[in-house]
């Protein structure tokens, strides 16, 4: 919280004095950062940090899982976050992703949004990680402190403070996450609003599965990233024999519109059907949407496309089935289900 409430302070005085600046590769914005410049920092970023947290090897084991919320529009409560990442906690699931619209751009909304990424990192490093007590053992007041504790992962020997822990959250950036200057904000606790996951369920022959988060927040997508991914392998092009098994692509803004009460896709004409070949061309298995707070399943070209929910309480007050769960076996057998909330604002 001490982190984020320095930034803040420090963009504040930053934006006094110039109003053009872009913004560092973890995200200190100024003002005036569009698609181009975010996917440019995000590519920067991931290409400098993909090794952590960015890939997942489940070589044996019989099913994975992984769980989908959409359009939190976190303000003073964060029941709804707080839920679903103790849902996914409670199953296992290999990674969450969250579709965007996160928290709406006030600062003391992102606090509160980073105050609970922080809890559960140390929820997640708890239950996975094996704990480093570095305090007083006969303080209550240190025991109870995360930042007396460091965690070791037993597969990589690798050791992480509670806030470096690589908890699986992998969100995309929406449209409310950056009005406002919010870039700054969302940026300072996720990095990266484009950039990719892979699984590996086999090594012989090597077999990934892969999940690409795309930044859809303006509506756009920008020559920067149409060009990469034109290029068709961003984080893959270290892997010469790779046989892709299924492709997951995450995306803010939606593709098609899931009744004449919803609002359109606001890509461009050319734009989707860029996105709709490329999806083909990548023979996707499922493209996942938000933004207009609706549910809607299509399939077009073999390609299914889910729209979600808002999970947020505000636009969603009652409890519901705005979340879904992805199962994906290691035979190739794929079933999805949509999971409930029960959180009401007290």
């Amino acid at each position: 919280m001490k982190k984020i409430q320095t930034i803040l302070v420090v963009m504040a005085a930053m934006m006094a004095l110039t109003a053009c600046e872009k913004v560092s590769p973890i995200g200190v914005l100024v003002s005036g950062t569009g698609v181009e410049d975010r996917v440019k920092m995000s590519h920067l970023y991931f290409q400098q940090h993909k090794g952590e947290g960015h890939f997942f090897d489940i070589s044996g084991k019989d099913e994975y899982s992984f769980i989908i919320g959409a359009d939190s529009h976190m303000t003073t409560d964060g029941g709804r976050m707080r839920e679903m990442l103790q849902n996914g906690l409670d199953h296992d699931d290999l990674l969450y992703a969250h579709l965007g619209d996160m928290a709406d751009t006030k600062p003391e909304y992102y606090i509160n949004l980073e105050n609970v990424i922080s809890e559960y990192k140390w929820k997640f490093a708890r239950k996975y990680f094996e704990e480093l007590f570095l305090g007083n053992d006969e303080s209550v007041e240190e025991r109870e402190n995360p930042d007396f504790y460091m965690y070791k992962d037993s597969l990589t020997g690798m050791v992480y403070s509670v806030d470096d822990v690589p908890m699986p959250f992998f969100p995309v950036v929406g449209n409310h996450d950056i009005t406002h200057n919010g870039w700054a904000q969302w940026s300072n606790i996720f990095h990266s609003s484009f950039y990719e996951v892979l699984v590996q369920i086999k090594s012989e022959p090597l077999t990934l599965d892969r999940f690409i988060f795309l930044d859809t927040a303006n509506g756009t997508l920008g020559e920067e990233q149409v060009n990469l991914i034109e290029e068709d392998g961003y984080a893959l092009r270290e892997y010469l024999e790779t046989n892709i098994r299924n492709t997951f692509v995450f995306s803010h803004t939606n593709i098609f519109r899931p009744s004449s009460l919803q609002f359109a896709s606001t890509f461009a004409r050319e734009e989707t059907f860029f996105l709709l070949n490329q999806f083909h061309k990548w023979d996707a298995t499922i493209v996942f949407c938000g933004h207009v707070h609706k549910w809607d399943e299509q399939v077009v070209d073999n390609v299914h496309y889910i729209t979600l929910d808002s999970m947020s309480e505000r636009n969603s007050p009652n409890p519901g089935d705005y979340l879904l769960r992805v199962h994906v076996k290691a035979n190739g057998e794929l079933t999805w289900e949509r999971v409930r909330m029960n959180y009401t604002k007290k």
